[in-house]
Protein backbone atom coordinates (compact mmCIF):
# COMPACT_ATOMS: atom_id res chain seq x y z
CA UNK A 1 0.00 0.00 0.00
CA UNK A 2 1.32 3.31 -1.02
CA UNK A 3 1.13 6.03 1.73
CA UNK A 4 1.36 9.73 1.09
CA UNK A 5 2.77 10.43 4.58
CA UNK A 6 6.11 12.43 3.95
CA UNK A 7 6.74 13.64 7.72
CA UNK A 8 6.70 12.80 11.52
CA UNK A 9 4.08 15.74 11.62
CA UNK A 10 1.30 14.76 8.98
CA UNK A 11 -1.28 12.77 10.91
CA UNK A 12 -4.59 10.27 9.63
CA UNK A 13 -7.66 11.29 9.49
CA UNK A 14 -10.64 9.44 8.73
CA UNK A 15 -13.40 11.64 7.10
CA UNK A 16 -17.24 11.57 7.70
CA UNK A 17 -18.51 14.39 6.63
CA UNK A 18 -17.69 16.22 2.89
CA UNK A 19 -17.26 19.78 2.52
CA UNK A 20 -20.42 21.32 1.44
CA UNK A 21 -22.76 18.62 3.07
CA UNK A 22 -25.44 19.28 5.34
CA UNK A 23 -25.48 15.71 6.31
CA UNK A 24 -24.04 14.74 9.63
CA UNK A 25 -22.44 11.57 9.79
CA UNK A 26 -20.78 9.59 12.86
CA UNK A 27 -18.85 6.66 12.87
CA UNK A 28 -19.73 3.79 15.24
CA UNK A 29 -16.36 3.05 16.92
CA UNK A 30 -17.13 -0.52 17.20
CA UNK A 31 -18.32 -1.36 13.51
CA UNK A 32 -16.34 0.93 11.88
CA UNK A 33 -20.27 1.71 9.82
CA UNK A 34 -21.16 5.00 8.99
CA UNK A 35 -24.16 6.66 10.39
CA UNK A 36 -26.59 9.35 9.52
CA UNK A 37 -26.60 11.28 12.25
CA UNK A 38 -28.51 13.94 11.43
CA UNK A 39 -29.34 16.51 8.73
CA UNK A 40 -28.19 20.26 9.74
CA UNK A 41 -31.16 22.01 10.86
CA UNK A 42 -29.70 25.51 9.94
CA UNK A 43 -29.34 26.35 5.95
CA UNK A 44 -25.70 25.67 6.54
CA UNK A 45 -22.80 23.16 5.25
CA UNK A 46 -19.92 21.95 6.07
CA UNK A 47 -16.96 24.32 4.88
CA UNK A 48 -14.12 22.11 4.95
CA UNK A 49 -13.88 18.07 5.40
CA UNK A 50 -14.61 16.72 8.30
CA UNK A 51 -13.94 13.95 10.35
CA UNK A 52 -11.50 12.82 13.05
CA UNK A 53 -7.85 11.14 14.14
CA UNK A 54 -7.99 7.51 15.14
CA UNK A 55 -6.67 6.52 18.22
CA UNK A 56 -7.45 9.74 20.23
CA UNK A 57 -10.32 10.96 22.31
CA UNK A 58 -10.60 14.23 23.30
CA UNK A 59 -12.39 15.86 26.72
CA UNK A 60 -15.99 15.48 25.08
CA UNK A 61 -15.55 11.61 25.27
CA UNK A 62 -14.92 11.33 21.41
CA UNK A 63 -12.06 10.85 19.20
CA UNK A 64 -10.29 14.38 18.53
CA UNK A 65 -12.13 16.58 15.70
CA UNK A 66 -10.09 17.30 12.64
CA UNK A 67 -11.19 19.96 9.92
CA UNK A 68 -9.10 19.54 6.40
CA UNK A 69 -9.16 22.67 3.63
CA UNK A 70 -9.89 21.04 0.61
CA UNK A 71 -10.86 22.42 -2.79
CA UNK A 72 -13.30 19.07 -4.11
CA UNK A 73 -14.54 17.82 -1.15
CA UNK A 74 -13.73 13.63 -0.55
CA UNK A 75 -16.10 11.35 1.10
CA UNK A 76 -17.08 9.70 4.19
CA UNK A 77 -14.85 6.88 5.23
CA UNK A 78 -12.11 8.57 2.89
CA UNK A 79 -8.20 8.26 4.88
CA UNK A 80 -6.80 11.57 4.27
CA UNK A 81 -3.09 12.54 5.31
CA UNK A 82 -3.29 15.95 6.56
CA UNK A 83 -0.93 18.48 8.02
CA UNK A 84 -1.99 20.29 11.33
CA UNK A 85 -1.88 24.06 11.13
CA UNK A 86 -3.80 25.12 13.73
CA UNK A 87 -6.83 24.56 16.18
CA UNK A 88 -10.36 26.40 16.27
CA UNK A 89 -11.40 26.57 20.08
CA UNK A 90 -14.59 26.30 21.40
CA UNK A 91 -17.47 25.00 23.83
CA UNK A 92 -20.40 23.42 23.52
CA UNK A 93 -23.14 21.51 25.05
CA UNK A 94 -20.31 18.67 26.14
CA UNK A 95 -17.65 21.28 27.25
CA UNK A 96 -14.58 21.43 25.70
CA UNK A 97 -14.83 21.01 21.54
CA UNK A 98 -11.01 21.33 19.96
CA UNK A 99 -11.19 20.81 16.06
CA UNK A 100 -7.83 20.65 14.62
CA UNK A 101 -7.69 22.82 11.12
CA UNK A 102 -5.32 21.24 8.30
CA UNK A 103 -4.35 21.15 4.67
CA UNK A 104 -4.33 17.23 3.10
CA UNK A 105 -0.71 16.35 2.01
CA UNK A 106 -1.65 15.19 -0.88
CA UNK A 107 -2.78 18.50 -2.41
CA UNK A 108 0.43 19.99 -3.67
CA UNK A 109 -1.58 23.61 -3.37
CA UNK A 110 -1.16 23.17 0.16
CA UNK A 111 2.43 22.58 0.24
CA UNK A 112 3.96 25.98 1.58
CA UNK A 113 0.65 26.15 3.88
CA UNK A 114 2.15 25.33 7.83
CA UNK A 115 0.55 27.51 10.28
CA UNK A 116 -3.07 29.19 10.88
CA UNK A 117 -1.49 32.90 10.18
CA UNK A 118 -1.38 32.15 6.52
CA UNK A 119 -5.07 31.15 5.53
CA UNK A 120 -6.92 34.00 4.59
CA UNK A 121 -8.79 35.46 7.68
CA UNK A 122 -11.91 35.66 5.92
CA UNK A 123 -11.73 31.54 5.43
CA UNK A 124 -11.14 31.17 9.27
CA UNK A 125 -14.22 33.82 9.79
CA UNK A 126 -16.15 31.46 7.82
CA UNK A 127 -15.21 28.37 9.45
CA UNK A 128 -16.14 30.29 12.66
CA UNK A 129 -19.16 31.64 11.62
CA UNK A 130 -20.21 28.13 10.85
CA UNK A 131 -19.17 26.20 14.51
CA UNK A 132 -20.95 29.47 15.78
CA UNK A 133 -24.20 29.04 14.17
CA UNK A 134 -24.68 25.33 13.22
CA UNK A 135 -26.46 24.00 16.22
CA UNK A 136 -28.57 27.58 17.00
CA UNK A 137 -32.19 25.80 15.20
CA UNK A 138 -31.53 22.85 17.44
CA UNK A 139 -31.71 25.28 20.50
CA UNK A 140 -28.20 23.90 21.67
CA UNK A 141 -24.70 26.11 22.14
CA UNK A 142 -21.85 26.44 20.28
CA UNK A 143 -19.20 28.81 21.41
CA UNK A 144 -16.36 30.15 19.17
CA UNK A 145 -13.14 31.01 21.58
CA UNK A 146 -10.33 31.68 18.65
CA UNK A 147 -7.36 30.16 17.21
CA UNK A 148 -4.25 28.83 18.36
CA UNK A 149 -1.85 27.73 15.91
CA UNK A 150 0.07 24.50 14.49
CA UNK A 151 2.22 23.89 17.89
CA UNK A 152 -0.70 23.89 19.85
CA UNK A 153 -2.30 21.53 16.89
CA UNK A 154 0.69 19.26 17.65
CA UNK A 155 -0.29 19.45 21.61
CA UNK A 156 -3.94 18.35 21.43
CA UNK A 157 -3.16 15.55 19.14
CA UNK A 158 -0.38 14.24 21.63
CA UNK A 159 -2.74 15.08 24.57
CA UNK A 160 -5.54 13.17 22.44
CA UNK A 161 -3.88 10.28 21.98
CA UNK A 162 -2.46 10.06 25.33
CA UNK A 163 -6.00 10.05 26.18
CA UNK A 164 -7.23 7.23 24.22
CA UNK A 165 -3.88 5.41 25.44
CA UNK A 166 -5.00 5.86 28.79
CA UNK A 167 -8.76 4.78 28.17
CA UNK A 168 -7.99 1.91 26.54
CA UNK A 169 -5.21 0.60 29.53
CA UNK A 170 -8.23 1.22 31.60
CA UNK A 171 -10.68 -1.52 29.98
CA UNK A 172 -7.60 -4.10 29.81
CA UNK A 173 -7.32 -3.27 33.16
CA UNK A 174 -11.07 -4.02 34.23
CA UNK A 175 -11.32 -7.20 32.30
CA UNK A 176 -12.59 -5.41 28.65
CA UNK A 177 -15.18 -3.69 30.53
CA UNK A 178 -16.12 -0.11 30.25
Amino acid sequence: MRTLKTSEDDVEAVIEIPRGSRNKYETDEETGAIFLDRVLYSSVHFPTDYGFVPGTRAPDGDPLDVMIIVEDPTFPGCHVHFRPIGVLCMRDEAGLDEKVLGVPVADPRFDGLREIDQVHPNLLAEFENFFATYKMLEEKESVVEGWEDAAHAKVVIRRSREAERRRLAGRRAAGGRR
